[in-house]
């Protein structure tokens, strides 16, 4: 029998409109025993029935799997999984001999609230961001094994960064099927790069940038361009294969430089090609050495939490004032914000007030989002995270 969450009167408007989340402040009492992870009903405050979900204590007290029109069902994680799998399939991701990197799941946006799993050549990469997918791992890796098939490689738990760091139980990040020596190479749009799932960030690369990648690619030949915060160089190692002239890579983190490096030897480019920099972005950039055609600016999240957005409005104003101050009349700037609490109308008046400041005209050309492969549900906009503009300087 499952504990019940009895919520405060009118705090059930969310969960009516299908919002999965149930914030601790909205909860009137919690009737039965109730663990951490453990499956709950959900319930108005005179019992009527909204739906169920995973308990965990904290800001989102509950991740709602079922809303009050559905069904319990066995076969939850396999349906969910399936159609994941088959919207994947419908954009052209699981058969491409070119890109055998992408998302399969995306938490809220596939209706699984609290896990994600990245698929690279046919191993998985688990991230539960929640106990309670954590505590049903079994049943999702059955599914897994279930909709995918002989495809299937290897599945790597790593959640040890994205559990609360008061849990206990779980054990060390690992196979949970399979195995696979790390890293493998993997393809986007037929640029290789080492992915190593068991030690890099994340579940080993930001999958999230693939289209924004191929895009530089159309403006990249001939140009000069600087890669700031580039992690493991995807950007730079699209620009060397679209024919860019020269590409410099930038990122405080030497172990981001090495993981650039072995991706720019797996692409056999040159030093005369590319050059690998050790710095601080925001001082590298108040005087570049180099007179760039384009500039990549895609810094972490500056604000994960809503307290910080001020002070993360103005990191993005100076570094993309920095930026456009020096950039070449008629060059480019791609630059992301990946900030929740910075919304694409606020993140894009940023942009517009750094261009006040360094006093020179901006044209935007392009407006960037996550690609398909991470969708956002109608009813949780909270989960269009990441956004873009191309913009050019005159």
């Amino acid at each position: 029998m499952e504990a019940i969450i009895r919520l405060k009167p009118g705090k059930d408007k969310s969960i009516v409109r299908n919002h999965p989340w149930i914030f601790s402040g909205a909860i009137k009492s919690i009737e039965g025993p109730v663990q951490e992870g453990s499956f709950v009903e959900v319930v108005a405050n005179k019992g009527r029935h909204l739906g169920y979900g995973h308990y965990q204590d904290g800001s989102i007290a509950v991740r709602v799997l079922l809303f009050e029109h559905e069904e319990l069902q066995d076969n939850l994680y396999e349906a969910r999984i399936a159609s994941a799998w088959n919207l994947r399939k419908s954009l052209g991701l699981t058969d491409d001999a070119s890109t055998n990197i992408f998302r399969l799941i995306h938490a809220e946006g596939d209706f699984l609230p609290g896990l994600i799993i990245d698929h690279y050549n046919g191993h998985l990469v688990i991230q539960c961001h929640s106990i309670g997918m954590y505590m049903d791992i079994e049943k999702i890796k059955s599914a897994l094994i279930t909709v995918i098939g002989d495809r299937l490689k290897s599945i790597y738990l790593k959640s040890s960064s994205t559990l609360p760091k008061n849990f206990n139980d779980y054990d060390d990040d690992g196979y949970i099927h399979g195995e696979a020596e790390t890293p493998q190479i993997a393809l986007e749009y037929g640029n290789k790069f080492a992915i190593n799932w068991v030690t890099g960030q994340k579940t080993g690369f930001f999958i999230d940038q693939r289209e924004n990648r191929q895009l530089l690619a159309k403006y990249a030949k001939g140009k000069k361009i600087l890669n700031t915060f580039c992690y493991s160089g995807g950007f730079s190692v699209f620009a060397l294969n679209a024919g860019a002239q020269l590409v410099h890579s930038l990122d405080a983190s030497q172990k981001a430089i090495d993981l650039t490096d072995e991706n720019i030897e797996l692409g056999g480019f040159s030093e005369d090609q590319h050059k690998s920099i050790v710095a601080d972005a925001m001082e590298y950039i108040k005087e570049l050495p180099e007179d760039f055609d384009i500039i990549i600016l895609d810094p972490p999240a500056f604000a994960k939490h809503r307290s910080a957005k001020h002070n993360a409005i103005q990191g993005y104003k100076r570094l993309n004032a920095h930026a456009i101050r020096q950039i070449k009349p008629g060059g480019m700037i791609f630059t992301f914000s990946c900030s929740q609490v910075v919304d694409k109308v606020l993140f894009n008046n940023t942009i517009i007030a750094a261009a006040i400041a360094a006093g020179r005209k901006v044209r935007i050309l392009e407006q960037l989002h996550q690609p398909a492969d991470h969708p956002v549900s109608s009813t949780h906009p909270e989960g269009e995270y990441l956004k873009g503009l191309v913009i050019q300087v005159e």
